[in-house]
């Protein structure tokens, strides 16, 4: 017997503080063999059907007519797939989507109704994303990312998939607990790289291995998202309820204790506090991060505050990566390498800051507005500034080397960007995090709170809480 697995979803970031509304074109669409990829070679008597899987930069809320659009789009495809023995979805959690509160149980729950009752969904999630009991409800396993920054994305893939293709071959039907923990930290404060979540997330594999568990997860929640599902979680696949709710219960017990212990990883604070501690480092390269306009955040990527204050410093040899503005990226290119021009740029794509106006020198130009891979590298006195046509960070060492530059002998490299990415910590000398403006501004409190759950730590810091583990309405009993 040959066992059919269709394979999908949508995966995106939403903050409800954006200016930005993400339409078709902010989304990759990833189809066929390069889907089956992401969940590795099927064992034998598995077939993978794929459909398609949208992503996006995290941004601001999907335009709703673009996700019924896609919604609409991948129902059909899953019907023609009909008949199914199972649905592997790979989901974020933190998709929101203008007018709808819970978007992944809207997607997730319409498969469902497609697949009926008998056959078990997967879903694979980001830990950053928030979880429902209607997601609950609809699911038969859960696997979550366990790191940050995220380094397991391919193995979280992996391990959803792998559970799935168990329950198919092996006989068995799992089910979901899942204890929601009243608390929202960015992940900047909940990074698995310090404690105390390393230490929780390296007690989650041992956790999945308790006689009647399969897997074992922690959720820290998307705080950045105003909306009443927004909550950190734990989640837990299983085969035995109460061994399932007791892991489950632990877990949310652990994460609640640790609240008040995450803290950020790297020295942080005010921007202006962050310029003077770069200008003492007498060390290279000083990274820094504009931690409230970060893409991979949620942050529209577009402001220049940080730059503004940067400017006036006497900073030697210093990279701005990056700043988007497409109509600014496109007077760069235009103008072409070697050319000097006036060029305002800042807050093209909606954020409220003060457009920066330069007499620059265009260094390189790079890919095209039609692939949405333009960049213009601009240069002012010692500051080179990197314009973009989209939304996009700079996280890796080979988008520098694509414009010819060495971050290790720069004095000062500005990304936005909240904890570093695993290439760029290790050669950060020192890495420093401004606690700048913008759409993910990491004063979490200071935020408009006007639909998450109450009281939730650290909006209301002082309440008592006991977990109140609970299952799926699909359990198996």
């Amino acid at each position: 017997m040959t066992h059919r697995i269709a394979l999908g979803g949508i995966h995106t970031e939403c903050s409800t503080y954006s200016p930005q509304i993400m339409r078709r074109e902010d989304f990759i669409v990833v189809r066929g063999d390069d889907l089956s990829a992401t969940v590795g070679e099927p064992p034998d008597g598995v077939d993978i059907i794929p459909l398609f899987w949208a992503s996006a930069v995290p941004g601001g809320p999907v335009a709703a007519d673009v996700y019924q659009a896609f919604k609409t789009e991948f129902l059909n495809e899953l019907s023609a797939a009909m008949p199914l023995d199972g649905v592997c979805l790979l989901m974020h959690g933190a998709v929101h989507v203008e007018g709808m509160d819970d978007a992944e149980a809207d997607w997730i729950g319409a498969v469902r109704e497609i697949v009926g009752d008998a056959c078990p969904i997967a879903v694979s999630y980001d830990l950053h994303g928030n979880v429902s009991q209607p997601i609950i409800d609809a699911i038969d396993i859960f696997a979550a990312y366990r790191t940050a920054p995220h380094i397991d994305v391919t193995e979280t893939y992996r391990r959803a998939f792998s559970m799935l293709t168990a329950c198919l071959t092996g006989g068995f039907r799992p089910g979901v607990a899942w204890a929601p923990i009243p608390v929202l930290l960015p992940g900047e404060r909940t990074s698995t790289e310090q404690d105390p979540a390393k230490s929780l997330y390296a007690r989650l594999p041992s956790v999945g291995q308790r006689p009647g568990v399969r897997d074992a997860n922690l959720m820290v929640g998307y705080v950045w998202a105003d909306v009443p599902r927004a909550t950190a979680a734990a989640v837990v696949t299983g085969t035995e309820a109460e061994a399932s709710l007791a892991a489950a219960g632990d877990l949310a017990e652990a994460y609640w204790s640790a609240r008040a212990a995450f803290d950020f990883g790297v020295e942080t604070g005010p921007v202006t506090a962050m310029l003077d501690a770069a200008e003492r480092a007498t060390t290279r390269p000083v990274i820094l991060a504009d931690s409230g306009d970060n893409p991979t955040g949620g942050g529209v990527g577009d402001r220049t505050d940080v730059l503004a204050a940067l400017l006036d410093r006497g900073f030697d040899d210093v990279l701005v990566a990056g700043i988007a503005d497409p109509p600014a990226t496109l007077a760069a290119a235009a103008a072409g390498e070697g050319a000097r021009l006036d060029l305002t740029f800042g807050g093209a794509l909606g954020s409220a800051c003060q457009p920066i106006t330069r007499t620059v020198d265009v260094v390189r130009v790079l890919g095209s507005a039609e692939t949405r891979d333009l960049l213009a590298v601009v240069r002012t006195g010692p500051v080179r500034v990197v314009l973009t046509y989209a939304r996009r960070p700079f996280h890796d060492l080979a988008d520098f080397a694509a414009f010819g530059e060495d971050v290790t002998s720069l004095q000062v490299l500005l990304v936005k960007s909240g904890y570093l990415s695993p290439e760029l910590a290790p050669i950060a000398n020192p890495a420093l995090m401004a606690l700048s403006d913008g759409a993910v501004n990491q004063d979490i409190v200071s935020l408009s709170n006007q639909r998450r759950p109450t009281p939730t730590f650290p909006f209301q810091p002082d309440f008592d809480w006991q977990p109140n583990p609970r299952l799926s309405r699909r359990f198996p009993v």
